[in-house]
């Protein structure tokens, strides 16, 4: 299997961390704008689209600020691969901004950021952000 390398992205919210913080973190919430269906026991989550299922470990989590993942698939190969949605608050100007970090290989991560966008802009729409 190729080396999938790491790449991030940011995306500024106009909401409040705890609220998006609820949609990052919990099934209900993920299930608004990840997948079409989410479910988790303890520390596995199973995500659902179109009927196809895909499970993650959840690696890490500080309430109110990140969320880490890591998909089943990735964890069976040996791989640290690992997806983080990291809620940054700027000091100053106040402004929300979502940081994604995840991996691809090389020729996929155009795709994987393309995935990311409209993940968020379904995000930004359940959250009434602009």
């Amino acid at each position: 299997m190729d080396d999938k390398e790491k790449y991030e992205m940011e995306f500024v919210i106009q909401a409040s961390p705890s609220l998006i913080y609820q949609y990052i973190s919990t099934p209900s919430g993920l299930s608004e704008w990840f997948a079409d269906n989410v479910n988790s026991r303890g520390e596995l989550f199973t995500f659902i689209w179109d009927g196809s299922e895909e499970q993650a470990k959840l690696l890490s989590k500080k309430s109110g600020e990140r969320i880490k993942f890591r998909w089943l698939s990735d964890d069976e190969d040996g791989a640290a691969y690992y997806f983080e949605i990291r809620i940054q608050v700027d000091e100053i100007t106040k402004d929300v901004s979502l940081m994604i970090t995840d991996f691809a290989e090389e020729d996929e991560i155009d795709e994987g950021k393309m995935l990311w966008e409209n993940q968020i802009s379904s995000l930004k729409q359940v959250l009434g952000s602009r």
